[in-house]
């Protein structure tokens, strides 16, 4: 049976506590009266309500396992008794999921891991064969993100010129959703027999993966206009009726960093830049922290050149079949279960040896 020791690292009562004063707070008839403030309560009563509710759930399944193999260990041989033992098997391996699902969120103590996260896909170079490879990227993130009750927004979109995405941003909405990705940060490489070439050889190909937690009111980024280069034009589309034919699209470029940011989801021109300002603010907050870290992984020189000796994990399709995160050295040879989504391994792996190095 596993242990909860590992959730040690919580006070629950202390959680608890806490969600309980900020669930009254948010019950006062003057809630919303500064409603910024009144966000920043729901984000972080929401946010406790990840740690509190999982950890209650798990300890209630434990306990109704424990009873369980009591009952078990009563009965006599016979087919009673064979149930039993089934029913255990069947709750212990519910408990067991339940409880690596816990541990892998007790890894997450970042200041902004809480947080939605913004990622932004870049095809490298290639032309086609790097831009299929590039959405099949965003296919394997999309589904992850679905997959964990995350919400998904496209925030600009560019697609190659034959096939594939050259370029996209998306917003990923949810609890923890940020402390989860970032670990998918960097270049990845793929090699596979590519389907554009007639001579049906192998190919290597490259993406970029850019994360960045977004924030809120209560962090304060200054922007000046005199640093921002506005550009407009046509949001893209399929086509029809829909297509929009005003130049809505918003693009922005920090003049001081040379970051830029565009936002093309909304027909009003001001929602898009709005948005595209707060992506702006996530991207300099993040840029702010990694001047401040003395670490090797920083935001942009982890991510480097989009090719051969930047890579965090390649995925090999021709001609074995094997995924491996070359820093963690965790690996599989179930290559379309993690083109699906199925990235846990890799992020569990990542984070523990993240919190391995913090110690």
């Amino acid at each position: 049976m596993p242990s909860l020791k590992c959730a040690g690292i919580f006070d629950v009562d202390n959680l608890q506590q806490q969600l309980a004063e900020l669930e009254a707070r948010a019950a006062a008839p003057t809630f919303w009266n500064d409603q910024t403030k009144a966000r920043a309560t729901i984000d972080e009563t929401n946010a406790l309500r990840t740690v509190v509710e999982p950890y209650l759930k798990l300890a209630k399944q434990t306990e109704d396992l424990g009873v369980l193999i009591e009952m078990a260990e009563g009965e006599s041989e016979g087919a009673q008794r064979e149930q039993f033992v089934q029913e255990v098997a069947a709750d212990f391996a519910r408990v067991e999921a339940l409880f690596r699902q816990f541990e892998l969120q007790s890894l997450l103590g970042g200041k902004l891991d809480r947080n939605n996260a913004y990622m932004n896909l870049n095809a490298g170079a290639g032309g086609t064969e790097a831009c299929d490879w590039a959405s099949m990227l965003l296919r394997m993130y999309v589904r992850y993100a679905e997959s964990h009750g995350f919400k998904v927004d496209f925030m600009e979109y560019t697609a190659g010129e034959e096939a594939g995405v050259k370029s996209c941003t998306l917003l990923i909405s949810g609890p923890f959703a940020f402390g989860y990705l970032k670990s998918e940060r960097g270049v990845h490489r793929l090699v596979r027999i590519s389907p554009f070439d007639s001579n049906k050889r192998r190919h290597t190909s490259f993406a970029a993966l850019d994360i960045v937690a977004e924030v809120d009111e209560t962090i304060e980024i200054e922007v000046l206009d005199k640093d921002l280069r506005v550009d407009t034009y046509r949001s893209g589309g399929a086509g029809g009726q829909k297509v929009n034919k005003t130049d809505s699209a918003v693009r922005l470029t920090h003049l001081p960093t040379g970051i830029v940011v565009a936002c093309q989801a909304e027909r009003s021109q001001h929602a898009n830049r709005n948005k595209a300002m707060k992506l702006l603010k996530a991207k300099l907050y993040e840029l702010e922290m990694d001047k401040k870290r003395a670490e090797q992984e920083k935001h942009y020189s982890e991510k480097g050149d989009i090719a051969w000796g930047h890579q965090i994990r390649s995925y090999v399709l021709q001609p074995y079949q094997m995924v491996k995160d070359l820093r963690t050295e965790a690996e599989t040879s179930q290559t379309q279960d993690v083109l699906d989504g199925d990235l846990d391994r890799f992020i569990e792996a990542y984070l523990k040896m993240r919190r391995g190095q913090a110690d």
